[in-house]
């Protein structure tokens, strides 16, 4: 009988914060400078007599964090020296914490999955930017360097790539929630280390593990704890058939090829010692419970809505679909429209209503704005207003709108114009000939005149087959140029031709 493996994944998430300085010094924080070493200082480049000073900013982010996750919050910290050389470091060092982080413990929580437990949250400053393709040598970039760094590690407790990919997205909408960051990957912003090791199911000891630096998407994290897991299995099935592995399984650093879906060997694993922490003499020791605007009290008033919570609030007030939660969640812009609309339709709204609303919200109206970088929320030069958007809905729910007339109307709307009619749709689908007629009376008259012009398919509907009706009701459609409500025109057509 085959052996059962089971994974287990820590990760360890590097964020960085936004603050309009860096972490010790006034320097811009600027993720967005093109010009290499435009935002540097002595301070930040540690030069000999220079003394940095703790961004307050920094601080009160990360203990929001740590009040998210429910975790408990430092009274006493301080920051330390963290000794290693390589060309990306200015100082030779980088300021971190070691025993007394800012955060410690913590859960946070994953739809679909089990709730992660977190170790510690605490802060430090990034490295510079080394630049490897200009040629046989290699660049450094210290904008990057200084700024302010969030480190998350959780503990040793998921199961799967995917969970663990789940929680890193979880992170990511946490800390843009929090404004305390955005987090984009692409721009190297927010990094993912994931220990990896694999043991049989039921063992009491972890097995050797491997840390995969660096991962730089959510994707990239799935697919290199996939690839170690296999690699893994393939290791401990070798030599439990007393064959030697191809690779040997040591506890090392490992990177990952985004190109091959490979990991590769970069250097053995370093330990705390190797790192010869000590206190920064430089930095003064943190009593938190003597900065006012820092306690737990003064935080929690300043805390928003967290995704969490707006996901069962989305689920009890308004009962949309799972999937439109979770666009207005990671899309805050989008969520306030959305929210907007809801009251602009009045507290007389259905749950129909409002599902529609979402569902041309996410559909209709997101899909004529992707080519123009979601241009169309108040203020913006293509200007849609949940007022009128609301209009729109409401139109479709008395059957003034068809719902192809509703993405003509709402196409104009988006374009602007002269033909928008200042985005008023009742105007736009008067103008247009789009409005739904329902009057039974003349709805009547087109069947009658239908029935009349073709009696085969009137025969073969009475004969049994159903395909005529709908052909019936194409041709009064055809008649009055879409114009006409089709579940109106079915009941009447019964009814004259029962």
């Amino acid at each position: 009988m085959a052996k059962e493996y089971e994974l287990t994944v820590g990760l360890e998430i590097h964020a960085e914060l936004a603050t309009k300085s860096k972490m010790f010094c006034g320097c811009p924080n600027n993720p967005d400078e093109k010009r290499p070493n435009a935002n540097v200082c002595p301070i930040c480049m540690g030069h000999p007599g220079t003394l940095p000073v703790i961004n307050r900013e920094a601080v009160k982010h990360v203990l929001k964090v740590g009040l998210a996750l429910g975790a408990d919050l430092a009274d006493f910290t301080e920051f330390d020296r963290k000794n290693y050389f390589y060309p990306d470091i200015p100082k030779g060092y980088q300021l971190s914490q070691y025993k007394y982080p800012l955060v410690k413990g913590g859960t946070l929580a994953i739809e679909g999955f089990e709730p992660v437990k977190v170790t510690r949250v605490h802060l430090e400053e990034d490295t510079a930017t080394s630049k490897h393709d200009e040629g046989d040598y290699s660049l450094v970039d210290f904008n990057r360097a200084g700024v302010p760094l969030m480190e998350l590690v959780t503990e040793p407790v998921i199961h799967s790539p995917e969970q663990a990919a789940a929680f890193a997205q979880e992170l990511q909408l946490l800390l843009r929630t929090l404004g305390a960051g955005e987090a984009n990957m692409e721009k190297g912003e927010m990094r993912v280390e994931a220990n990896i090791s694999v043991a049989e199911k039921g063992a009491k000891e972890f097995g050797t593990k491997v840390e995969v630096k660096n991962l730089n998407s959510f994707k990239s994290a799935e697919r290199a704890i996939q690839y170690e897991m296999k690699r893994h299995i393939e290791v401990l099935e070798a030599r439990e058939r007393g064959e030697t592995p191809k690779e040997p399984l040591v506890q090392e650093t490992r990177g990952f090829d985004e190109k091959t879906g490979k990991t590769f060997s970069q250097r053995l694993k370093e330990n705390s010692h190797d790192y010869r922490y000590f206190p920064d003499p430089d930095l003064p020791k943190l009593k938190l419970s003597e900065l006012a605007d820092l306690s737990a009290e003064a935080l929690k008033k300043e805390m928003p809505e967290l995704p969490w919570e707006k996901r069962a609030r989305y689920a009890k007030d308004f009962g949309i679909k799972s999937e439109a939660i979770e666009i207005f969640i990671n899309d805050s812009a989008l969520g306030l429209f959305f929210e907007s609309v809801i009251t602009d339709l009045g507290a007389n709204a259905t749950k129909d209503d409002i599902q529609k609303a979402a569902n041309y919200i996410t559909s209709d109206l997101m899909g004529l704005a992707a080519k123009e970088g979601y241009v169309f929320l108040e203020g913006s030069p293509q200007k849609i207003t949940s007022a009128n958007f609301a209009a729109l809905i409401s139109m479709i729910s008395k059957n003034e709108l068809s719902s192809r007339g509703a993405k003509d109307t709402l196409a104009i709307m988006y374009a602007g114009g002269a033909e928008a009619h200042d985005g008023d749709p009742k105007a736009i689908a008067e103008a247009k000939g789009l409005i739904q007629k329902n009057d039974p009376a003349e709805l009547e008259k087109v069947l009658r005149t239908v029935i009349e012009a073709n009696a085969v398919a009137v025969a073969e509907y009475k004969a049994g087959k159903a395909a005529s009706l709908q052909f019936l009701i194409g041709q009064a459609m055809k008649a009055t140029k879409g114009s006409a409500n089709p579940g109106a025109l079915k009941d009447i057509l019964v009814k004259l031709i029962a």
